[in-house]
């Protein structure tokens, strides 16, 4: 649903007429409308999109997109528009704050001051987005996607082993110890195996005997490490 202002078509004139000069002010509002138009096709269903003319505040939706507010051509100002039309030092653009449409639901909204070339704001283009929705996806989605660690009795991977894996990691504790694997210390080889045991690499046929390799011990001495 787009309500549009009969200002956007003012500027044609009536049938078999030349086009009507419009004011500074009357083409901010003019080119507003358009934004209001695409920017409501392009959010909708989600987002509320008004266009302001903050120069009749009692009547100053001149265009509005996707209504969720319940709110018509005609209505009066928020107390935005009014601090706006009283206050050249109002911001510009208000971004992203927090607001709520009549039935409580949470909204999302970014207004967006236009002034004239004088630096008087004539008009505003408002977005007030519903979250309600995607707040309802978003605590769906973190029930859908949620784990629950402590019901696993072991670290589980579904990617596929090898004694690849067995080597990268005795590489990489070794290095992030400024060493190399056969100079680890008795301390450091009995932790690294225990990490290898927990990550399930040990169970790899072959893998005692690749990492006994590796860091230069005996298999006797992976077995030992375990105890």
């Amino acid at each position: 649903m787009h309500d549009m202002p009969p200002l956007a078509a003012s500027a044609a004139g009536d049938a078999g007429t030349a086009p009507v000069a419009l004011s500074e002010d009357a083409l901010l509002l003019r080119e507003g409308a358009k934004l209001v138009d695409a920017l409501g096709k392009m959010f909708a269903p989600f987002c509320e999109v008004i266009l302001h003319d903050l120069t009749r505040p009692e009547q100053s939706i001149v265009a509005i997109a996707c209504p969720l507010s319940g709110r018509r051509v005609g209505d009066p100002a928020t107390a935005m528009g009014l601090a706006r039309q009283n206050d050249a030092r109002f911001p510009d653009i208000v971004q992203n704050y927090p607001n709520a449409f009549p039935d409580g639901r949470p909204a999302k909204s970014t207004s967006v001051g236009l002034r004239n070339s004088e630096g008087k704001f004539v008009a505003a283009l408002c977005l007030n987005m519903d979250v309600a929705l995607f707040s309802s996806v978003q605590r769906v989605l973190e029930q859908f996607t949620a784990t629950n660690a402590d019901a696993v009795p072991l670290q589980e991977s579904l990617k596929v082993r090898s004694l690849d894996q067995v080597r990268e990691r005795i590489e990489a504790f070794a290095a992030q110890h400024n060493s190399q694997p056969r100079t680890l210390s008795v301390a450091q080889r009995r932790s690294v195996i225990q990490a290898l045991e927990a990550g399930g690499l040990l169970q790899l046929r072959g893998a005692a005997s690749s990492a006994a390799e590796l860091l230069g011990i005996s298999r006797t001495s992976i077995y030992n490490a375990l105890k």
